[in-house]
């Protein structure tokens, strides 16, 4: 991985790296202050929680994503359950710190206020909270007890954990297929994507004069492949390499096939990893390009439980 790994932290200790630099200099945003405490060199001791954070700043984790956290740190099923990234989204976003789980479903993210870091953490160290707590309480921002509203269709808790190999990197976005019951049903989506060509692509080759702005077509690398068979949307971001900006991966489940308007679950690897939004197949293309040229967010996509939902239309 084109990362250096990350230092194993002392018992007790919680890792908070910056992601985030400026011509070398690390950005750590209000959050230092935010949280306050008392810092000795590297460590920041909480007040009240007892928990300690082992600060972790170098330009060699610049942009270094929630779903890469996992694999560099040497012993992830350690006395730390989670580690704390400091990130663009916290620097310039004004969000709160990423929490990235490092145990249950390793790179699956939450974000939890700058001021309430030292008492989440606190809980899931004494084990009177757990990841997914965490994920069962976000909002539609991906933010644990956050008051941007419940999520129409909430991002699921983690399953045991399984092995799968890692995904291709494209500089795009990805369409892999979780459900192998209903051979036609796949085949009808694809033919509703445009067909796939030779190289495995959806939309590669597309007429501009022929593009419906309002359903903008999905690009896409299709993964057909059983060995993906059942993968769990928190399994998503890890199995990403950090080769390439893949845009997001898109998840063709069993409901997939049973919905109106072939809902397809897309996957968050940057923001909140493993956050997903539940989109009709025709709405998910315009979503990719908006997200891959910055123009929207990816909570923008996600249908509030208060909003009116698209399967209601």
């Amino acid at each position: 991985m084109p990362f250096p790994a990350l230092p194993q932290p002392a018992s007790g200790d919680v890792l908070l790296v910056c992601t985030c630099y400026e011509d070398g200099t690390a950005l750590w945003g209000e959050l230092l202050d935010e949280v306050g405490g008392h810092r000795e060199d590297d460590v920041l001791a909480l007040p009240d929680s007892g928990v300690r954070l082992r600060l972790v700043e170098g330009s060699g984790w610049d942009s270094l994503h929630g779903g890469n956290v996992p694999a560099l740190v040497a012993d992830a099923d350690g006395s730390a359950p989670v580690a704390v990234l400091a990130d663009p989204s916290l620097v310039y976003g004004g969000e709160g710190p990423l929490l990235v789980d490092l145990v249950v479903a390793p790179g699956r993210g939450v974000r939890i206020p700058s001021d309430r870091l030292g008492e989440v953490l606190a809980g899931l160290l004494e084990t009177t909270l757990t990841f997914d707590d965490l994920i069962r309480d976000m909002d539609i921002y991906g933010t644990y007890q956050g008051d941007g509203g419940r999520p129409a269709f909430p991002t699921p808790t983690a399953p045991p954990r399984r092995s799968y190999p890692a995904l291709p990197s494209p500089d795009a976005a990805l369409l892999v297929r979780t459900s192998f019951d209903d051979e036609d049903g796949w085949r009808a989506l694809l033919d509703e994507l445009g067909g796939v060509d030779e190289n495995g692509w959806v939309g590669a080759d597309l007429d501009p004069d022929g593009i419906d702005m309002d359903h903008y077509p999905l690009t896409a690398l299709v993964v057909d492949d059983r060995a993906y068979n059942g993968l769990h949307p928190a399994e998503v971001p890890a199995l990403v390499p950090p080769e390439e900006e893949t845009t997001l991966v898109v998840l063709v489940d069993a409901g997939t096939y049973a919905g109106p308007g072939r809902p397809l679950t897309v996957v968050d690897l940057y923001d909140v990893p493993g956050q997903c939004a539940v989109l009709p197949c025709g709405d998910v293309g315009s979503m990719a390009a908006n997200l891959q040229i910055g123009n929207m967010d990816f909570a923008e996509f996600i249908e509030g439980e208060d909003g009116e939902e698209w399967l209601e239309e």
